[in-house]
């Protein structure tokens, strides 16, 4: 599918509305409040931006994450999408998204088309209320990650979402000895897709069955 073609699938898909909220409760943990709500009952939070970045790679579309290097905040070792905070000096979010895919994985903002806004996610534990953007790269150049912010890049195949076996669930153990059971995810490339990132595949993922 080349480049105007998904473009033009995914617009059309998008005038229909956004899928909301109801699309990520698939991928929500046991008793995890939609983000509307928890947002509701947080006096303070702070604003933050991903890129969902998408590409042609001959028959397929491929979508970029990220996997997180360890340390000791709450969402070190993670999958995610290159993203981050609001600075003061950012224009506005979609400025914040395109920044922080060049810091964190040398993608240029003018190969970056933005496709769509999806519905944004509050993250209780972090207070990070997230803005997804969607972008296209009709050529995606060597990509490097940040030293400092990103332990690897890798790609899967965005129609890999609509597979059966590609939902899962899971007890997961945290580092303060806490087991949360039964925690739905996503398994893409053998890797464990949860949380926000997983709330956002979701709703991208109700947007393509729509195409």
């Amino acid at each position: 599918m080349d480049q105007n073609s998904f473009i033009h699938q995914f617009n059309t898909a998008l005038a229909r509305g956004l899928p909301g909220e109801q699309s990520h409760a698939a991928l929500m943990p046991i008793n995890r409040p939609f983000s509307s709500d928890a947002r509701m009952n947080t006096e303070e939070y702070r604003q933050s931006a991903v890129g969902i970045v998408l590409f042609n790679a001959g028959e397929s579309i491929r979508c970029v994450l990220i996997q997180r290097p360890h340390y000791d905040g709450v969402h070190g070792n993670q999958i995610s999408f290159p993203g981050g905070k609001r600075d003061t000096t950012d224009s506005n979010l979609e400025f914040t998204a395109r920044r922080e895919c060049m810091e964190e994985i040398s993608l240029k903002t003018e190969l970056m088309t933005t496709v769509g806004i999806l519905t944004e996610v509050f993250i209780p534990i972090s207070k990070f209320l997230v803005q997804p953007y969607v972008f296209f790269v009709e050529k995606m150049p060597q990509l490097i990650p940040d030293q400092r912010e990103v332990r690897e890049i890798f790609t899967f195949d965005i129609h890999d979402l609509l597979k059966d076996n590609t939902l899962k669930s899971m007890d997961m153990r945290f580092d303060n000895d806490r087991i949360q059971k039964n925690v739905p995810y996503f398994s893409i490339e053998e890797r464990v897709v949860w949380g926000a990132t997983a709330m956002i595949l979701s709703e991208l993922k109700a947007i393509i069955k729509m195409f």
